[in-house]
């Protein structure tokens, strides 16, 4: 039970932070939480990560690397997907996808480049990397890469990775 616990609020801290500092970058040893916040981009996730719990486990030591949809792709998922998922009764569901974009360790854009495989998630699943040409993750893409954060590194995607 408290390894569970553990990695949700690992993959808590990961979004959390991916969803801060994408455009602005840390120049404060922000943590991933605190970066994801300061970025009106990622309020989706922000929101997401904070009704899911996952607050203070992404404020953790890390490293994380967190791939954090943005708004925008949050809004492509079906009509009411977003607004179901935050209902309480739904959290377990949440914490799951939420958990699924975040990655024990640091992986810089550059090292995922070139690369082809599989990455394991702290939900437990594991994600396709393809950084043959840019950096794909699953079906999503990475459109703003190394985002640095006190506690790991966000990278910004334009889909929800579903597990």
């Amino acid at each position: 039970m408290k390894r569970r616990n553990a990695l949700k609020s690992i993959a808590a801290v990961g979004l959390i932070a991916l969803t801060a500092g994408c455009s602005t970058g840390n120049m404060k040893g922000d943590d991933i939480v605190d970066v994801a916040s300061s970025n009106s981009d990622f309020t989706t996730l922000v929101a997401a990560v904070s009704e899911a719990g996952l607050v203070e486990t992404l404020k953790g030591n890390g490293p994380f690397t967190v791939f954090a949809p943005t708004n925008e792709a949050f809004a492509a998922l079906p009509a009411g997907t977003v607004e179901s998922l935050l209902k309480p009764e739904n959290r377990d569901q949440l914490v799951s996808i939420l958990t699924y974009h975040v990655v024990s360790g640091y992986y810089s854009a550059s090292a995922l480049s070139g690369s082809n495989g599989p990455l394991t998630t702290v939900q437990g699943g594991t994600i396709s990397v393809n950084g043959l040409d840019g950096v794909k993750i699953n079906d999503s893409t990475v459109i703003i890469a190394d985002v640095p954060a006190s506690n790991g590194v966000i990278h910004a995607i334009d889909k929800v990775l579903l597990p």
